[in-house]
C-alpha cells in the first residue's frame, strides 16, 4: 500500500479534478503491475494497473480509494476487477463521493471478491483532503500562502517587498501553485503587484490553475498583466458595473451580502469543482478569510530579515481581547529553503 500511495502523488499535478490514486496488483509476492490515475477522463488506476497483464487471477489488488462502481467518463473499476478474477482487493479509504461510497466495496463483495479497508487510511486521506472536503461539505481545501520577515512584516512602508524571501522559496512557490487547482487573490493585490498569478518557474507536466480574483467593489485593474496570461480568470464581484472583455474571463456577481465570502468558495466547489485553492493575497483578505474560518492551512515563509515597527504587518485582525479567542494553528512540517524556512500549520 506504500507503494500505491507514492503511485497516486504522481496525479497530483494533473488528474485534478479527480482524486489522486495508485493501485498495486500483487501475487504470491510479487508485484504483476501498478498503475495510478494520470488524467481526468482517461482511465483510473486500477484499469492502468490491469492493463499489459495478461493473467491477475487470484491476484491481490492494493488501491488508494475504493473502486468506482459508476459510470461516469469511465466505466466502473469494480466491473474490471471482477471480470479479472482478483481474489483480494485491499482498500485504503472509502470513496467519500455519494455517487460511490460503499458501492464498489459492496458490488466486490457481492461477487466474492474478499474486501479489507483501512490500510494507511490516514495517508490515504491526506493525499485527497481537498478531494474529501470538497465532497463531504461542499467547499474547497484552502492554503494561504504568506511570506513575513523575522518581526513579522510583509512590505516595507514605502509598499517594497521585492523580495522578502529567497530564490530557493520563489521556486517553491511556482511547484506548490502546480499542486491547486486555482490561485486566488484580490483586486488590490492584483492592482498594487499587477500580479500574474501563474505558474511559471517549473518544469514538468501540469495543469495551469484557475485564477480567480475577489473584487467585491469592481475594482481590477483591466490593463493589468493578468489579462495577457494564458489561462481561465474568474472575478467574484458585487459591482453592477463590471464587465471584462476578455475571453478567458468570467465575472461572477454572488448578490448575498451575508457571508459573501463563504458564497464564494462554495460556488466554486460546486461549479468549478475545485478541491484546492492556494490564496496569495495581502492582510485584508488574508485577515478575513481567517476570521471567517475558511483557511485551512497556512504555509509561511520566514526570511531572517527585520523590516522595523513601521512595515506592513502579516495580519490586520483586530479586537482579540483574550488569549482563548485568538486564531489557533498547529505546526505540521518544518523545511528550509535557501536562507528561509517554510512552516506549515493547520486551523486547530
Amino acid at each position: 500500500m506504500s507503494r500505491a500511495m507514492q503511485l497516486a502523488r504522481r496525479g497530483q499535478l494533473t488528474c485534478k479534478p479527480n482524486p489522486e490514486v495508485g493501485c498495486v496488483i500483487v501475487r504470491q509476492g510479487d508485484i504483476l503491475n501498478e498503475g495510478w490515475h494520470q488524467f481526468a477522463g482517461e482511465a483510473h488506476a486500477e484499469i492502468n494497473a490491469l492493463n499489459n497483464v495478461n493473467d491477475v487471477a487470484n491476484a491481490i489488488v492494493y488501491v488508494t480509494l475504493e473502486p468506482c462502481a459508476h459510470h461516469g467518463l469511465t466505466p466502473p473499476c469494480v466491473d474490471s476487477l471482477i471480470e479479472a478474477k482478483v481474489s483480494e482487493v485491499v482498500i485504503a479509504m472509502e470513496d467519500p463521493n455519494p455517487l460511490v461510497s460503499g458501492k464498489g466495496i459492496e458490488k466486490l463483495r457481492a461477487a466474492g471478491i474478499l474486501v479489507r479497508q483501512g490500510l494507511l487510511k490516514e495517508q490515504a486521506q491526506e493525499i485527497n483532503k481537498g478531494f474529501i472536503k470538497r465532497m463531504q461539505v461542499g467547499l474547497p481545501y484552502v492554503t494561504c500562502k504568506m511570506a513575513m520577515s523575522l518581526d513579522g512584516r510583509t512590505a516595507l512602508a514605502n509598499g517594497d517587498s521585492q523580495w522578502i524571501s529567497s530564490i530557493e522559496s520563489r521556486r517553491d512557490v511556482h511547484r506548490i501553485r502546480a499542486m491547486h487547482g486555482a490561485i486566488l487573490s484580490s483586486a488590490n493585490t492584483v492592482n498594487y503587484d499587477n500580479a500574474k498569478l501563474s505558474v511559471r518557474d517549473f518544469h514538468g507536466e501540469f495543469i495551469q490553475p484557475v485564477r480567480v480574483i475577489i473584487d467585491r467593489q469592481g475594482k481590477i485593474d483591466k490593463s493589468s498583466v493578468l489579462f495577457s496570461e494564458p489561462g481561465d480568470i474568474l472575478i467574484y464581484t458585487q459591482a453592477e458595473h463590471l464587465t471584462i472583455m476578455h475571453e478567458q474571463t468570467k465575472v461572477i456577481h454572488i448578490h448575498e451580502k451575508k457571508e459573501w465570502l463563504l458564497k464564494v468558495f462554495q460556488h466554486l466547489a460546486v461549479e468549478y469543482q475545485l478541491n484546492n485553492i492556494l490564496v496569495e493575497c495581502g492582510a485584508d483578505l488574508s485577515s478575513a478569510l481567517i476570521k471567517n474560518k475558511l483557511i485551512d492551512e497556512l504555509i509561511v515563509y520566514l526570511a531572517p530579515k527585520i523590516l522595523g515597527s513601521d512595515a506592513a504587518a502579516l495580519s490586520n485582525i483586530t479586537g482579540i481581547q483574550n488569549i482563548d479567542d485568538c486564531y489557533e494553528f498547529i505546526l505540521t512540517e518544518t523545511r528550509q529553503f535557501g536562507t528561509d524556512l517554510r512552516l506549515t500549520y493547520r486551523l486547530h
